[in-house]
């Protein structure tokens, strides 16, 4: 059976899927592969597992091999350069006064190229700070700016639930949030209870949105008059987990009104 496993190249990077072949691949071994930018050097952070068809493409590139401990050695010192790149690119932004955040440097594993992220309000010069980068380092530049949840992503941390952000942690790519998953869930909209590190509102709103519409779907609406066993009245609350509305029956008493399972063929 074919398997695939997962790799990731950078710490809270996107994870790409490859075929292992035949090489014994587990957990945590680092690894050589071809990308589009060249010769990459990752990690394996999933599987291998079966791969899936309606997930995974049919032609996926293969792993070349484990990686040797000189290759190892050599992405070490990549890393001491992405440190070093970046204190230097910080003391450059500050001497040129550029309204602009560096939020992470990825060198590039066969040296071809170092990619500076950042994040601004607008748009930013940054010709006379990229002469300095290509004068210092002796390689290819790039400044790429970058959205806050990418940033996020890249440089991680604690969400509100105490566990490590999602985005830094499991999640493959992001996904629209809007304010309309948290009505249907709800949830108070006050912006500092629904919003992540990001400040845009959390990711994991959008996990148990489906559900939560599915089961809402044939639930009286509040503010709907309806009748029940003590007479009509309107509804005020709605306990979807628990598939029940509270209503306010004229004389101004509330009843708990429980509601039948939901239709699976809705």
């Amino acid at each position: 059976m074919d398997k695939v496993v997962g790799i990731r190249f950078r710490k809270g990077g996107k994870i790409y899927h490859f075929d292992p072949g035949d090489l014994p691949l587990c957990k945590g071994d680092f690894v050589i592969v071809h990308t589009e930018q060249g010769v990459g050097f990752g990690i394996v952070s999933e599987g291998p597992y079966p791969r899936d068809s309606r997930v995974h493409p049919a032609e996926i590139k293969m792993v070349e091999r484990l990686a040797s401990e000189e290759e190892i050695q050599k992405h070490l010192e990549n890393l001491a350069i992405e440190k070093e790149a970046k204190a230097f690119c910080l003391g450059r932004i500050a001497a040129h006064n550029l309204n602009m955040n560096l939020v992470d440097v990825e060198y590039f594993y066969d040296r071809s190229k170092i990619i500076f992220y950042f994040t601004a309000d607008g748009r930013v010069d940054f010709r006379e700070l990229l002469k300095d980068l290509v004068r210092k380092l002796k390689s290819r530049v790039e400044l790429r700016q970058i959205g806050i949840r990418n940033q996020a992503k890249m440089v991680g941390g604690l969400g509100s639930c105490g566990r490590p952000l999602c985005c830094a942690s499991f999640l493959k790519n992001f996904h629209a949030v809007s304010i309309k998953m948290a009505k249907e869930q709800n949830l108070s909209l006050n912006p500092s209870k629904i919003s992540g590190a990001c400040g845009r509102l959390m990711c994991c709103l959008q996990y148990e949105y489906d559900m939560y519409k599915k089961h809402r779907k044939d639930m009286p609406k509040i503010g709907k008059k309806i009748e029940t066993s003590e007479g009509y009245g309107k509804v005020v609350r709605q306990n979807i987990m628990e598939r029940s509305i509270i209503v306010q029956l004229e004389g101004g008493k509330e009843i708990e009104q429980k509601l039948g399972p939901i239709d699976s063929d809705k």
